[in-house]
């Protein structure tokens, strides 16, 4: 992995190298595909300066990709010198995945393409999942996707799961039980999928599946390194570092919602989280108490009479409480960018990133860079969209890292 401690730079353009040697076929094939995945359509002629294979080889590999109905031919482009090229893309029908987010409010099933446009989607709302109802729920949900692809359904190359580490987690919070807690909590979700489909599956965190979606489908095209921040019923993150997924040591890079707030108390009390502060839960409550419909965090109702008030009071609290999360990972991880994105609407989404902006503004930066910070562009689907591009990627990405951009 690139040594993080180097300077940032602009991101170049996608340089995979591959290799002229047959044995190296197929890694050169998914390094042909990913140009293809991050540039979109390209002559052959491009293609082989990006990959730096020769004219010869880019030929060989795109006669047996469009052989195999991964890649297509576009319509010519005539140039002003020279004979006209034909530029190749991925066929949209040349492999599809399936995405499952579960999450403490709700669970939702994506099917996307090759060029990772969602095809279908599903989605279910719970005050808390039960497990003997929700695991059914996922494989039959599996099958329909994969089965209504019809003849095209041996094109499915796999599940991706995306969900808390521990999903009964904060249980207090959440008014539940340690009984369900620990259900949650001591269960292997992705093996208890797996024995419930023939579908290959992957796993992922969720906010690491939402960080993955944005790396590869959305700010992560210009952005090298950057903290990612997403606020979903809890908030959570993940980090992107040269533009590769940094998960740590226990795959728990990014847990944001675990920050501490201030210092110890001086009769050891335990300090607020940041889950506190600035999740939907919060302003889930907010709205409950006010009599309101707490379900209007994650839709446009929240900034609209009544419930805006409401809102604007959750926004205040929340804006200051993840600006003091973005400067303490900017003292250890001296990052230029933070993206921030959410299940929440768009216009909500807006106000909060507006509001943590000038409470930034407000910070002590002594001693300190202040980041850029970006809204994410996934948006509510981040987490099942990343979930499907697991598979995606352990398929036809180059190499064993997680979606290498820049070489």
């Amino acid at each position: 992995m690139p040594d993080a401690d180097m300077p940032a730079r602009t991101p170049d353009l996608l340089r995979p190298r591959g290799s002229n040697q047959v044995g190296m076929r197929q890694f050169n094939e998914r390094t042909v595909l990913q140009a293809l995945r991050v540039h979109g359509s390209l002559p052959k002629a491009d293609l082989a300066r990006l990959t730096g294979l020769s004219a010869q080889t880019i030929g060989l590999i795109t006669a047996r990709l469009e052989e195999d109905g991964l890649i297509v031919k576009q319509s010519r482009v005539r140039g002003r010198i020279g004979q006209p090229s034909v530029p190749l893309a991925l066929n949209p029908d040349g492999a599809f995945a399936i995405g499952i987010k579960v999450g403490r409010r709700g669970a939702e099933w994506l099917l996307i393409d090759f060029a990772a446009q969602v095809r279908e989607r599903h989605a279910i709302s719970y005050d808390f999942p039960d497990a003997d109802e929700l695991l059914p729920a996922i494989a039959q949900h599996i099958h329909r996707l994969r089965d209504g692809l019809g003849p095209l359904a041996a094109r499915n190359v796999g599940a991706g799961l995306a969900a808390p580490f521990q999903l009964g987690g904060w249980h207090r919070t959440l008014g539940l039980s340690k009984a369900q807690s620990d259900l949650w909590n001591q269960m292997d979700l992705a093996a208890e999928v797996r024995a419930r489909t023939d579908v290959p599956v992957s796993f992922a965190r969720d906010t690491v599946a939402a960080c993955v979606a944005e790396l590869v489908g959305g700010r992560g095209h210009d952005l090298k390194s950057f903290l990612y921040i997403f606020v979903d019923t809890f908030v959570g993150g993940g980090l992107v570092i040269n533009s590769h997924l940094h998960t740590g040591a226990h795959g728990n890079a990014g847990a944001l919602a675990s920050l501490p707030m201030q210092p110890p108390g001086s009769r050891g009390a335990l300090p607020p989280q940041l889950v506190a502060q600035a999740s939907l839960w919060e302003l889930e409550q907010r709205l409950a108490g006010e009599g309101l419909d707490a379900m209007a965090a994650y839709d446009d109702r929240a900034l609209q009479p009544p419930y805006a008030a409401t809102t604007q009071a959750w926004l205040e609290s929340a804006s200051q409480a993840l600006a003091h999360a973005i400067v303490s990972g900017t003292a250890m991880l001296d990052l230029p960018d933070v993206v921030v994105d959410g299940s929440m609407s768009r216009p909500l989404l807006q106000a909060l990133l507006d509001q943590t902006r000038a409470a930034l503004d407000g910070c002590n930066w002594e001693g300190l860079w202040q980041p850029r910070l970006h809204g994410g562009k996934a948006g509510a689907q981040a987490c099942a969209l990343g979930g499907a591009m697991l598979p995606l990627h352990a398929n036809f990405a180059p190499d064993h890292d997680v979606f290498l951009k820049a070489a």
